[in-house]
């Protein structure tokens, strides 16, 4: 994963325990009240769901919400990253990503042409090298290079006959 995404993701948890911390402040400063009535009726199962949330510590929301994000391929984490990013919390501003690594998935059914693409974006190879790389796919490439650069190596290898990845 990325540095950027590393960093973002570390603010929207720092985020999440603020919030958290700020709730229990709350809730604890608060005279204790009735839940109030949804004001759309749910059903009894989400009713029960409700009530077994509102039981649970802060520790054991936090675990409920990283196994849901692994068990449906979700990140709870996104709309937070987005206000985290926009400066309201006090973080840093997200940056575009500025290098990238240019992966060699497959060499593709012409592996010749494959090898002379990667020969030329990489002149310090020799041609046992190359092949080497091509034949041990999936590999990088081209490594932490800006975007103009990753884009042209990706189009030299798909024309190339190659799969490539941009990460």
């Amino acid at each position: 994963m990325a540095d950027d995404q590393v960093k973002v993701e570390e603010a929207a948890e720092e985020v999440k325990e603020v919030v958290e911390e700020a709730k229990e402040e709350v809730k604890a400063e608060t005279p204790k009240e009735e839940p109030k009535a949804p004001s759309k009726p749910v059903s009894a199962n989400l009713e029960k769901i409700m009530e077994t949330i509102e039981k649970l510590s802060v520790l054991e929301l936090a675990d409920l919400v990283h196994a849901l994000e692994e068990r449906f391929g979700v990140s709870a984490s996104a709309p937070v990253a987005v206000v985290a990013a926009g400066g309201a919390a006090g973080g840093e501003p997200v940056e575009e990503k500025t290098t990238f690594n240019v992966i060699l998935a497959s060499g593709g059914a012409n592996k010749i042409a494959a090898i002379k693409a990667v020969r030329e974006l990489v002149p310090t190879l020799g041609l046992k090298e190359a092949k080497d790389l091509v034949e041990a796919a999936p590999k990088v490439v081209c490594e932490s290079v800006n975007k103009a650069t990753a884009e042209e190596a990706k189009t030299k290898l798909t024309a190339a006959g190659a799969t490539v990845e941009l990460q």
